[in-house]
């Protein structure tokens, strides 16, 4: 299956489970895999016949600064079953980072990946 992938899209959120997290927020950044079908708008060069992958970008943008959630284990499948919602995608992998995780003495990033399919 073919698939276009969308590295480095980030946005500031305030999804997280300690309160500070809620209230101050904190940058995410979220890399994609949508498979689709590129066969047809390989060949018919027309952008209806493909995902365009600026939507993908602000449906991402749009559930990181808007979510109110407790865990990035929600936030990362609201963004999944939106994603699902465009035409042509079949599947899709998310893969979400926390660059400045609030844990003391740490000072890596965590990622949580997840792949869904509409089947």
């Amino acid at each position: 299956m073919d698939s276009i992938q969308v590295n480095g899209i980030r946005a500031y959120g305030y999804v997280g489970y300690l309160p500070e997290e809620r209230v101050l927020g904190q940058w995410f950044e979220v890399d994609l895999t949508l498979w689709v079908d590129l066969a047809t708008a390989g060949h018919s060069d027309d952008i209806k016949d493909t995902v365009d992958y600026r939507e993908a970008i602000a449906m991402v943008k749009s559930q990181i600064t808007t979510a109110k959630f407790d865990l990035v284990e929600k936030l990362i499948s609201a963004i999944a079953d939106k994603l699902l919602s465009l035409e042509k995608v079949n599947q899709v992998r998310v893969k979400l980072s926390k660059p400045a995780a609030p844990i003391p003495d740490f000072g890596g990033k965590i990622t949580l990946d997840v792949t869904r399919s509409l089947t």
